[in-house]
């Protein structure tokens, strides 16, 4: 089954001039002579990206798009028109946000969050600013120390509503974030705690427990052998100081170096850590 603003393993059915032809159930869909691979022939899968060109004709793609249906992605804005604004999602053919489905009104050169849909009227991938009604904490999907996929969606007063796995919201909180972060930014988290009562989640960057510690841990070790094994930071350091270095809190250096020490790998000196 064709599945149009996602990837498809298609085979090729026929060659022509200008690309070839992939199996579809009717007469085929064209893989523009750009975009097909080298050395293929008739017989051979080819994975592609399926989308409307700007004749509406469906067409595949090799091209890798910024998005694809159901995701939701930062992107830039490439023209303005009456009806809406087009936005660059990596393809020949630029993504259409209807005036309608916009929140304050796009400009050429802005960067905004969008959700990827098909528009069920034509058929085509669309995007839209409005991604409140896409997103829903009644039945959640996960649950405690779960790691999961974070987008951040907006600055609040006690740090930043995220979206989790492009399904739920949860709060960043200030005192959880080490790194400066902007509307649109992804990375890993966890889930920290769930308020059944009222369905609400906090989230928190990186990983749970000790496999974040890990994590750390090896970045420390990294910063030691660039810096001849030894690095004038130590439990006294200020707070500061540290996340400028190491982009981590005091408490989380405190624990890593810790774990790093039992395992021999690092030693404490009177200012400082050295490598083993």
């Amino acid at each position: 089954m064709i599945k149009v603003g996602e990837y498809n393993i298609l085979k090729v059915i026929r060659e022509v001039d200008f690309g070839v032809y992939l199996e579809d159930g009717a007469e085929g869909i064209l893989l523009p002579k750009r975009f097909v691979p080298a050395n293929t022939k008739i017989g051979d899968e080819v994975k592609v990206f399926l989308y409307h060109d700007g004749e509406d004709r469906l067409i595949a793609t090799t091209q890798i798009p910024k998005g694809i249906l159901g995701d939701i992605v930062k992107l830039r804005t490439v023209s303005v028109t009456p009806q809406g604004a087009f936005l660059d999602n990596g393809l020949m053919k630029d993504l259409f946000v209807p005036k309608s489905k916009q929140q304050q009104g796009m400009i050429p050169n802005g960067e905004y969050l969008v959700k990827i849909y098909l528009d069920e009227q034509t058929g085509r991938l669309a995007a839209t600013e409005r991604i409140e009604s896409y997103l829903s904490n009644e039945d959640l999907t996960v649950k405690e120390l779960e790691v999961v996929d974070l987008i951040v969606y907006r600055r609040t007063d006690i740090g930043y509503v995220v979206i989790i796995n492009n399904k739920h919201t949860g709060v960043l909180h200030h005192n959880e974030i080490y790194r400066n972060i902007t509307v649109g930014d992804k990375f890993t988290g966890f889930i920290k705690k769930i308020y059944p009562e009222e369905n609400k989640i906090d989230v928190a960057a990186g990983k749970p427990g000790y496999q974040r510690v890990e994590d750390e841990g090896e970045k420390i070790l990294r910063l030691l052998k660039e810096n001849d094994g030894y690095l004038p930071y130590y439990d006294k350091s200020d707070p500061e100081e540290i996340y400028s270095f190491f982009g981590m809190s005091k408490k989380t250096f405190k624990m890593t170096t810790g774990n790093l020490y039992k395992q021999r790998k690092i030693s404490f000196e009177k200012t400082g850590i050295k490598l083993v």
